[in-house]
């Protein structure tokens, strides 16, 4: 499945794939808005065995396919607790 990457210029490591380029009619508006603006990264073949540096391939396509769309999100940072021994 050819899908078309784009990032937010508004949130470092925020993504939206999308399964038409430039096609953003199937992201919900209030979705949309809040990427800001967004800049095309790359066009890329999917299959379920291709390995992405984020995300499982199989979840992104199932999103493709039932939405059209695919968000990925910035990676959470949650701080260790410091343990004293």
């Amino acid at each position: 499945m050819l899908c078309f990457i784009y990032k937010s210029l508004k949130k470092e490591q925020l993504y939206l794939y999308v399964d038409k380029k430039d096609d953003f009619s199937k992201v919900p508006e209030a979705l949309f808005n809040s990427f800001g603006k967004m800049e095309f990264v790359m066009d890329l073949e999917l299959t379920p065995e291709r390995k992405l540096a984020k995300e499982e391939a199989e979840k992104v396509i199932e999103s493709l396919v039932e939405k059209g769309f695919f968000v990925q999100l910035p990676p959470i940072n949650v701080p260790v607790p410091l343990t004293i021994q």
